[in-house]
């Protein structure tokens, strides 16, 4: 058999091992010269040393004018109160001592020698002070040090932050922090991506022009620059960004809004032109900055910031990159945001973000495709209604549906089911809404009986009531920082108008009246009704125009012009009539509750009573003993 070649050993150096060793060199340094450091004296305490016979050496060195004394052991106790706190020093030299260029060691010693018995004279070492590399090393060894802590911190720094770690290390910190999925990675379609309809509808023509270009260039129209996906949070933005790439078969960039922003002056600049410089060398591609309101606020509205901001600059240069003077041709920019009214109008304006596409919270059929989506993975009983579930989570994102499908699958784990049924949703739902369940809450029970009277109000008061939202359950189960709580689904509508939200405010009130019906005076438990009570009459008053003594004025600013103006948009005595009209409309509401639950205070105290004994009732329990919900006028003469 022929001998295999060997092949030659390859030796890599380990920068680590190299910190190490400097580590224990400068704990070596210091440690080695623990102990006093010699103490400096005069020449006549010296020569007093030598003739009392104490000194056994003495170097002394030409060219620094320095001499070190060296003392025998048992005589150096003599001197304690030379140094410092009394501490003597563990090594020699023990004492140091400084003379004139016209002192001649030669001469001075040999007479003081000859001035001793033998066994008491001095042993001299005179030396020329050579210590060229010494003194370099001294001068050195810090800068050296400093340098290279600093290059070690830069090279960890770009590592942990993907600033182009590796070749250039400290001089990377410019880099792009972008990821980079090339079209083969991109796995995510729009079958990935429940519900969104609309935003899905707008987003397939940016996919049309990346994959057809020539079709809309011949007609001599232009490919959009970017589009801004504006909504809530969790409502999908980046999803539907990554969907997009991955239909349209190009490499996707995505980034952060504040991965550009720094501690180092200029270094979002730097990395926003880096960025675009790679695209350009894809293209076609998307780059994609999710919440791009950190570096895209409005310039001159950051109160304490000069012209100067670091995050001005970014923002500068991001417009000059989405169109300046240069060209962009085939990168599209994506970017999201949940609060699009704080954004620079120069980054806003067509040329740079032509289209906005509004990604709002799914409706009942896009929550039942969403939650379909999230239970692919889970063991699911065959009896479970998904539709059901879509109706009983009005107002959840997709981002709360997948947290809901996630908690059910813990809670059935908990309660060591085989399959995930209805309750388990619906419990994870509670969870989600109100908090986790308080079993160990110490409750008295007058307060007991309280509490379930205040929520019999709001439940008895929202069920008489034609447009207030309709009833689900109510429970006396104490969660989060809630005592009790009852629970609606409300309707999906587009507008509310002014019955709709004066029955709102009804059942707010509600519990409240109840108490002062029942206790003869209210408590603290409807802090959180009269707060949002409030909330909604100033609403009315101030923002829609439903006051007939202020008129169809708003004061609400949409678009965020007024910027940090403190000043109000109306006088002191509009504010008067203001807050007059809003105590009369809060009136008026509470006299109206007063009378509804007075007029049906049997009821009223029965489904307080059911609610005392089983804690938790549902909407046909209610319907038991107050018949059908009062439905709208209006529905009857359709």
């Amino acid at each position: 058999m022929a001998n295999k070649e060997k092949k030659p050993r390859v030796i890599r150096i380990n920068f680590s091992w190299f910190y190490l060793l400097l580590v224990l060199g400068i704990g070596w340094m210091i440690f080695s010269n623990r102990g006093a450091a010699p103490a400096k004296v005069e020449w006549p305490d010296v020569r007093q040393m030598i003739l009392s016979g104490d000194v056994k050496e003495i170097r002394y060195v030409r060219n620094d004018d320095e001499g070190k004394v060296s003392m025998k052991p048992e005589a150096l106790g003599k001197y304690a109160d030379l140094f410092p706190a009394g501490q003597l020093p563990v090594k020699s030299p023990h004492f140091t001592f400084l003379v004139s260029h016209n002192f001649d060691p030669e001469k001075v010693f040999d007479e003081l020698n000859a001035s001793l018995p033998e066994e008491s004279r001095v042993k001299v070492k005179i030396e020329q002070g050579s210590r060229g590399w010494l003194e370099m090393i001294d001068w050195l060894i810090w800068p050296l040090l400093l340098i290279l802590m600093y290059v070690w911190m830069f090279r960890g720094m770009s590592k942990a932050g993907g600033a182009g770690g590796g070749p250039g290390g400290m001089f990377s910190v410019g880099k792009s922090t972008g990821k980079l999925a090339d079209k083969d990675k991109v796995n995510v379609t729009f079958k990935d991506v429940a519900g969104l309809y609309g935003a899905k509808e707008e987003v397939m023509e940016i996919v049309d022009f990346l994959k057809n270009p020539k079709k809309y260039t011949s007609l001599g129209g232009k490919i959009p620059k970017g589009a801004l996906l504006v909504g809530p949070p969790g409502t999908g933005k980046t999803l539907l960004a990554k969907a997009v790439a991955g239909e349209a078969n190009v490499p996707f960039f995505s980034i952060s809004g504040s991965d550009f922003v720094e501690m180092f002056v200029g270094v979002g600049a730097s990395r926003v032109r880096d960025l675009f410089a790679q695209a350009k060398e894809k293209a076609p591609c998307i780059v994609f900055i999710d919440e791009i309101d950190a570096v895209g606020r409005a310039r001159g509205k950051n109160v304490g910031w000069s012209s100067n901001d670091e995050r001005e600059n970014t923002l500068n240069q991001l417009l000059t990159e989405m169109d300046g003077f240069g060209t962009n041709s085939g990168v599209i920019v994506l970017a999201a945001t949940n609060r699009a009214d704080i954004l620079d109008k120069a980054l806003m304006r067509a040329g740079r973000f032509d289209r906005q596409i509004h990604v709002e919270l799914p409706e009942l059929k896009e929550r039942e495709e969403i939650f379909k989506v999230h239970m692919r993975g889970l063991k699911i009983s065959s009896d479970f209604d998904v539709e059901f579930m879509a109706k009983h989570t009005p107002g959840f994102s997709g981002a709360d549906i997948a947290n809901v499908c996630n908690e059910a699958a813990l809670t059935a784990a908990r309660r060591n089911k085989p399959e995930i049924d209805r309750q388990d949703f619906l419990d994870a739902v509670d969870r989600i809404i109100g908090g986790l369940e308080r079993k160990s809450s110490i409750i008295t029970p007058e307060e007991k009986r309280t509490i379930a009277h205040h929520e019999a109000g709001h439940a008895v008061t929202s069920w008489l009531l034609p447009h207030a939202n309709p009833l689900f359950k109510v429970t006396l189960v104490p969660r989060g920082q809630a005592l009790g709580a009852a629970w609606y689904l409300p309707e999906e509508r587009k507008i509310v108008s002014k019955s709709q939200m004066m029955d709102e405010m009804c059942s707010l009130i509600g519990g409240r009246v109840a108490e002062e019906i029942i206790n003869g005076e209210p408590s603290t438990g409807a802090q959180n009704d009269l707060e949002r009570l409030t909330r909604m009459a100033y609403g009315m008053i101030q923002y829609y125009g439903m006051s007939d003594k202020v008129g169809a004025l708003s004061f609400y600013d949409s678009t965020g012009a007024r910027g940090y103006d403190i000043t109000k948009p109306y006088s002191e005595k509009t504010a008067e009539v203001m807050d007059a009209e809003a105590k009369k409309l809060i009136g008026e509401i509470h006299d109206k509750v007063y009378k509804l639950l007075t007029e049906h205070k049997e009821g009223f105290l029965q489904v307080a009573a059911l609610l005392l004994e089983k804690e938790v009732i549902f909407a046909e329990d209610v319907e038991a003993i107050l018949g059908p919900k009062v439905k709208p006028q209006t529905d009857s003469n359709e």
